[in-house]
């Protein structure tokens, strides 16, 4: 880690900061604060700003943004913050006034010490009148007062997540001052409680976060989805009880993640992209994978039935889905991301049925794809993780049912890909085209033809028009009969 000198210079030396110097003009003094000063401390990129201001926030931000072509709107009325964005609504910096009636005042009210560093945007040393930095050296995480929890215990969240993102351990007094208020963890917003858990699993090490959750005591609050899995014990297939698979599950698919070559094969290029895109809320289709491992048997203590010596949780994933759908809108969270979650939960048992009748015809590949989709190659992807979390000595745990469930997961994997790319196939045959031929009236039945013959396209049973009739007059008759 550098010193307070030389964290001047590289806040000085980064674009965003230059630019920030331009836009403010000296009219109001400033200082960058918070992350960005962490990250200098670190020499790790500064990306976004915090930029806390005497006077003229508004002003400020509007001017930073004129800079940037981008736009600037209020974020916090409460704190008088506004956000700044580039031309491609990136966020690039939030201008805060003081709270207080000086730097020191502000530095003095926030919450961890590592956060309550400051570096004047115009030149000079760090001001660090907390002890950040030596915190920052030493790998502790500290409140910065014994009211930091209970002022706003959104704080409790964000520091699971600052102590995942940064490796940093809660001191003594810090922990007690945490669990005093853990009950209260859950109060915050759902979309604020959000924001942090977004960041937790989809930083550095969502494994250390979730552990602090834990070690705060505050998984029960915020994400009891998970907290209600403890002690909820498997079938022979598994060595872990669903916690803990949960967990192994969320570690597998991290491996996979950083090996997709050896996961993925010849798919790993575009498995890759896919996982890149951005899908809602802040998280990329990657993103929303880790959280799809943390959920996908969130349904199983509802289900749980012991039959005999052997536990069973039949529905489970049809009863996740709901659960997912429950804790998605506590959270305020997009539909888009909602629908996504379900699917990733109500799907990932779908391809461990199939493993037993390889090799798969066009159909069934078929059949998979449309049963799945938007999400047929990103739940195929989490069964990977999903089989590779259970060792236990049941049959399906087997090295050659793995084996062989990796194998067809990669296979899958390709179609679905494909599929995304490509769509199905182009009809040969529209609606219209069939009651005409078919001389039948408009109705469901219409739909199932089409459905078997997209199905038959697919698996390349047909091939042009003629061919398409006589499959559907041959299957219209079939159902007369």
């Amino acid at each position: 880690m550098i010193g307070a000198e030389e964290i001047s210079v590289r806040i000085g030396s980064a674009d965003s900061v230059k630019l920030a110097r331009k836009a403010l003009g000296g009219e109001a003094e400033a200082w960058v604060v918070g992350g960005a000063v962490r990250a200098a401390a670190l020499e790790r990129e500064i990306e976004d700003l915090d930029i806390a201001i005497t006077a003229g926030e508004d002003t400020a931000a509007r001017a930073l943004a004129r800079e940037l072509g981008g736009h600037a709107f209020p974020l916090s009325e409460g704190f008088g913050t506004w956000r700044v964005v580039d031309s491609e609504h990136t966020p690039v910096a939030d201008v805060t006034r003081l709270r207080g009636d000086s730097i020191d005042a502000d530095l003095a009210s926030r919450d961890f010490t590592v956060g309550a560093i400051a570096v004047p945007i115009d030149g000079g040393p760090a001001l660090d009148p907390q002890g950040g930095l030596e915190d920052l050296e030493r790998g502790l995480l500290r409140v910065v007062s014994g009211r930091t929890f209970a002022d706003d215990p959104l704080r409790l969240l964000r520091a699971a997540r600052l102590g995942a993102e940064l490796g940093l351990q809660l001191d003594p007094e810090s922990l007690r001052l945490a669990h005093a208020e853990a009950g209260r963890a859950g109060e915050p917003a759902g979309e604020r409680q959000f924001a942090e858990l977004r960041r937790l699993v989809a930083g550095p090490d969502p494994l250390r976060g979730l552990e602090l959750l834990d070690e705060l005591e505050i998984t029960a609050e915020v994400l009891p989805e998970l907290g209600e899995l403890r002690g909820v014990e498997q079938n022979p297939n598994h060595h872990l009880d669903v916690h803990g698979h949960t967990i192994e599950v969320l570690r597998q698919w991290l491996e996979v993640e950083r090996d997709l070559d050896r996961f993925a094969g010849e798919h790993a290029a575009a498995a890759r992209e896919m996982l890149d895109e951005p899908l809602a809320d802040g998280l990329s289709r990657g993103d929303a994978l880790r959280f799809g491992a943390i959920v996908h048997d969130s349904g199983k203590p509802q289900t749980r039935q012991q039959r005999g010596d052997f536990v069973t949780f039949i529905g489970h994933d049809r009863i996740g889905a709901k659960v997912v759908g429950a804790m998605t809108r506590r959270f305020r969270t997009s539909s888009v991301l909602r629908r996504h979650l379900q699917g990733l939960t109500v799907h990932h048992l779908r391809l461990g049925f199939m493993v037993h009748e390889r090799p798969l015809d066009g159909r069934r590949i078929h059949d998979y794809l449309r049963a799945t989709e938007p999400v047929s190659a990103d739940v195929t992807l989490l069964t990977v993780a999903d089989r590779l979390a259970a060792r236990g000595e049941g049959p399906v745990a087997s090295e050659e049912m793995i084996s062989a469930h990796l194998e067809l997961a990669r296979e899958m994997l390709g179609a679905a890909l494909d599929w995304r790319r490509t769509g199905p196939p182009r009809p040969l045959l529209g609606g219209d085209e069939l009651i005409a031929e078919l001389g039948v009236e408009p109705g469901p039945k219409i739909g199932e033809l089409l459905a078997d013959l997209e199905a038959a396209q697919y698996a390349g049973e047909v091939s042009s028009r003629e061919q398409a009739l006589g499959l559907v007059r041959e299957l219209a008759a079939s159902a007369a009969g």
